[in-house]
């Protein structure tokens, strides 16, 4: 008999192990923001007693992932993503921010008075990232590349292009690869919130996260958390040299 029970209470807590609420997200590989948000969700997550798993990967990749049911979702991106997809459920709570700003060569003379003046030069970004898609949208002379890095250093042979990321991307990668020819050209173009998306299929999870986000701001708990991960993502790059 009490062996009987032992074996029932094993399969319980077995069968409640086995049906834990696990889900895999897609991240855009290489992006600072991203792998500040790689740090925070999973902790977001946590709290509603919830084992995640992200796998950065190319912006376009990461999308199509996500919309065909590969992954879960994207960890961030910004508010027009679900109206260019609306199969994917914006978390109505942002959880980050970021800003767009122009980044260019050190010696260039070049002066933005707004954002409209950026479709007098030729234009670097990033393939399959929202923001400077849509900042660029319907203009000409606009490069794709596959990451900040290969961006950045393309400015030292373009002097007279602008690239174009997040400001602390940007800020990242010029610390990252030591290059003194690069300079921001502030104030940002845009300044967009950063929100959570999953697929339709877990349309049950958005209220219960929007709550959870909300607690963790009012509490302050969310800010510390994007300080600090911001700062282990600064410091893996002493770690990496």
């Amino acid at each position: 008999m009490q062996f009987s029970l032992i074996f029932a209470l094993t399969a319980v807590l077995l069968s409640s192990f086995s049906h834990a609420e696990e889900y895999h997200f897609a991240s855009i590989e290489s992006l600072f923001e991203q792998q500040v948000g790689q740090i925070v969700l999973p902790e977001i997550y946590s709290k509603l007693g919830i084992d995640i798993t992200i796998t950065p990967m190319p912006g376009k990749r990461a999308q199509r992932a996500a919309l065909y049911g590969k992954t879960d979702g994207e960890i961030m991106r910004i508010w027009s993503y679900s109206e260019e997809n609306p199969t994917m459920l914006r978390v109505p709570t942002a959880y980050y921010q970021l800003e767009t700003m122009a980044f260019v060569h050190k010696d260039s003379n070049i002066v933005l008075k707004s954002k409209v003046d950026i479709s007098k030069y030729n234009i670097l970004k990033i393939r399959g990232v929202k923001h400077t898609n849509n900042i660029t949208a319907d203009l000409r002379n606009v490069f794709d590349y596959d990451n900040t890095q290969t961006m950045m250093q393309a400015l030292r042979d373009n002097p007279s292009s602008i690239a174009l990321t997040n400001t602390a991307d940007g800020l990242y990668t010029i610390k990252k690869l030591n290059i003194d020819y690069v300079k921001a050209l502030p104030p940002a173009l845009a300044t967009l919130d950063l929100y959570h998306y999953v697929n339709q299929k877990h349309a049950a999870l958005v209220p219960r996260l929007d709550t959870v986000i909300k607690t963790m701001k009012q509490s302050g708990e969310l800010d510390k958390l994007l300080r600090k991960a911001e700062a282990e993502v600064l410091a893996s790059l002493e770690t990496s040299k």
